[in-house]
C-alpha cells in the first residue's frame, strides 16, 4: 500500500501542536498522506476551533501552553456528553513512558503517538482509530 492509499477518504485533521517545526512536520506527512490538517498552539484555541468547524478527528499535542492536551481533551469528552456524538483524539508525546497509553486512555483519548511522530505510524493509528 502507498502512502497516497493510505485512507479511503480525505480526513480533516484538527492538529493542537504548538512547536512550529512539528507544526509542518505533521501537516507535511497529512498532505503526504492525501488529507488536510488544520494548526492551532494550544488546547484552548482547539476547543475554540472545533466550536466553529467540523473535523474527522483531533491529533493532540499533550503539553502545551494554555491549556494543555489533557484539559483539552476532558472538555471535549465533557462536550460529548452533551451532544452524543464523539471526535476520536488521538495524543501526542515526547514525554513517552511506559504508562503513557493506559493514562491517555483512561483520560478518554482514541489513540497515542510518540514523537518524533513517523508517517507509517500515523498512517497506522489514524486508519486503527477511524476504522478505515
Amino acid at each position: 500500500m502507498t502512502l497516497q492509499n493510505a485512507a479511503t477518504r480525505p480526513l480533516k485533521i484538527l492538529v493542537a501542536e504548538d512547536n512550529t517545526i512539528n507544526q509542518r512536520l505533521v501537516i507535511g506527512m497529512l498532505t503526504t498522506l492525501g488529507h488536510t490538517g488544520v494548526v492551532v498552539g494550544d488546547g484552548d484555541k482547539a476547543l475554540k476551533c472545533l466550536a466553529k468547524l467540523q473535523f474527522d478527528v483531533v491529533l493532540m499535542d499533550v503539553m502545551m501552553p494554555v491549556m494543555d492536551g489533557l484539559e483539552a481533551l476532558a472538555a471535549i469528552r465533557a462536550q460529548e456528553q452533551q451532544t452524543g456524538r464523539h471526535l476520536p483524539v488521538i495524543m501526542a508525546t515526547a514525554h513517552v513512558e511506559s504508562g503513557d497509553k493506559a493514562r491517555f486512555r483512561q483520560a478518554g483519548a482514541d489513540g497515542y503517538l510518540g514523537k518524533p511522530i513517523e508517517i507509517e505510524q500515523l498512517r497506522s493509528e489514524l486508519r486503527r482509530v477511524l476504522v478505515l
